[in-house]
């Protein structure tokens, strides 16, 4: 398959070798786990057990809400001890209503859905109930339910199921060691949803950094026709679904549009491998892998981590710090967000713990802008990150926002190339989220201007409904009256 080039981008230093040669490990069971109800893009899962309650192994804890949602499971067997506020994994250390489980050891499973024995003699709808009932989300990060993106190939016509197996954030090599030791898995649940969707192919993308992957999963994929791996250049973000879309296919996603919209659904690799797990064994999505790197951490690792983990029991395993950590990041060094502290838990979306150094870390104070124009040449794109930031600093974001601020994928390449060392990127998060509020609060206000328009029309309506039938009721009354007299009359 030919391949095409995408705009801009980096090259950072990727750090990978400090855990890509270490092979997945799991985590032996925490005595307790902080389960929270949001892990995913959309409404919180509704809880379904109290303090007190007797748990098992992948029994629904909490049911989805509404059509963006997912349920949470419980990782293992136990009591639960609290449904409570706790710290949630988010830079803001804001608390969230949390099920907090304490482990009894025997881990065990409670009774599962049927395997789904022939998935491609399935119904695609029984494969899409199967995936929402299991609680998966995407998990590159995103955390999007996944079986609302499997719908999509009803109201689109898809050509490409697209394996995100780029994993082009620096430190992070989860996927990479999913990708080589589970790669038939992997495949099968590709196959699964591609089946789902309705896409007669399947392309799984790999960077070419990653040449063990590489031959794994040409070697999964080998025995079926429809399904193509294919290596794509080492270039930061190269993971971006808009970016793999447009290296794939050539075709560049328009503003405000999916890349469904295109023919083309994203999936992640460890995505792909959870799907496969609920519709061939019947589970739940209760643990992911994730990498654990950095160098303040002593003994980087890719460990298999019951959901709910705190993670310093992830840095103990790793055992510990050699150096005071500088930052503490959840997720990659560029996209990702800084923990809060070291106690809140591992959560679906959760690819990395990051512990890092003051050398990696970088820290300067920012300076002036010197309009160098780098930004500008490596944005991704394709747009102005220096005019925007200049609005955003002097609270013009309707203007940022007609530069196509909201376009931005927050990749942070342009903070990272800055020589003046300016947080661009988080300018533009601020700005996003500032847009997004007034929107919000836009459609709110014109909901309740429309509200009150009906309930005025109600109003109205009632009142010459009520004055038609007093009218009715008068003519009635005169129609009755002069029939008497009529009638009188005449005797």
């Amino acid at each position: 398959m030919r391949l095409f080039p995408i705009r801009g981008g980096i090259h950072p230093d990727y750090r990978k070798e400090l855990a890509s040669e270490q092979a997945i490990v799991v985590l032996p069971m925490p005595t307790e786990l902080f389960i929270p109800l949001q892990q995913h893009i959309g409404a919180p899962a509704e809880t379904l057990v109290a303090a007190g309650d007797l748990v098992k192994k992948g029994q629904m804890i909490a049911r989805s809400q509404g059509a963006v949602s997912a349920p949470q499971h419980a990782p293992t067997s136990g009591r639960i001890s609290a449904v409570t506020n706790a710290p949630a994994p988010h830079p803001s250390g804001l608390a969230q209503l949390t099920i907090i489980l304490e482990a009894d050891g025997r881990d065990e499973w409670a009774e599962l859905p049927e395997p789904i024995a022939d998935p491609f003699a399935a119904t695609p709808q029984a494969i899409k109930d199967r995936v929402a009932a299991s609680g998966i989300v995407g998990m590159g990060g995103a955390a999007f339910p996944s079986a609302v993106k499997l719908n999509l190939g009803i109201q689109l016509k898809l050509e490409i199921l697209l394996i995100n197996g780029a994993e082009c954030e620096p430190y992070l090599t989860c996927d990479d060691r999913v990708m080589r030791e589970h790669a038939d898995e992997v495949v099968d649940g590709a196959r699964i949803m591609a089946h789902a969707l309705g896409a007669p192919k399947v392309v799984v993308a790999i960077e070419d950094n990653k040449p063990q992957a590489l031959a794994a999963m040409a070697r999964a994929a080998s025995a079926y026709g429809n399904v193509e791996v294919i290596g794509v250049p080492v270039q930061y973000p190269m993971g971006s679904e808009r970016h793999l879309t447009q290296a794939i296919t050539g075709r560049e996603t328009p503003a405000k549009k999916l890349t469904a919209d295109l023919g083309v659904v994203v999936h992640n690799v460890a995505t792909a491998r959870a799907v496969r797990d609920a519709v061939r064994l019947g589970r739940p999505l209760l643990s992911r892998v994730l990498t654990v790197s950095g160098g303040a951490v002593r003994e980087p690792k890719n460990i298999e981590v019951p959901i709910g983990t705190r993670v310093s029991e992830l840095i103990a395993f790793c055992g510990g710090f050699n150096s005071e950590p500088s930052r503490l990041v959840n997720g990659g060094p560029m996209m990702g967000q800084p923990l809060p502290s070291l106690e809140v838990p591992v959560v679906k979306g959760t690819s990395g713990i990051l512990a890092l150094t003051p050398e990696e870390v970088n820290d300067a104070a920012p300076g002036p802008c010197i309009r160098c124009g780098t930004c500008v040449t490596i944005c991704p794109c394709g747009l102005s990150p220096l005019e925007m930031a200049a609005f955003i600093r002097n609270d013009k974001l309707d203007a940022a926002a007609r530069l196509g601020v909201q376009d931005c994928v927050s990749c942070g390449s342009c903070s990272w190339i800055c020589p003046s060392h300016i947080p661009l990127v988080h300018y533009f998060n601020y700005a996003k989220g500032m847009l997004m509020e007034q929107n919000r609060e836009e459609r709110k206000i014109e909901r309740t201007k429309t509200l009150a328009e009906e309930h005025a029309t109600r109003i109205e309506r009632a009142a010459a409904a009520k004055q038609a039938a007093m009218a009715a009721k008068l003519a009635a009354g005169k129609e009755k009256g002069g029939a008497a007299a009529e009638e009188k009359a005449s005797a």
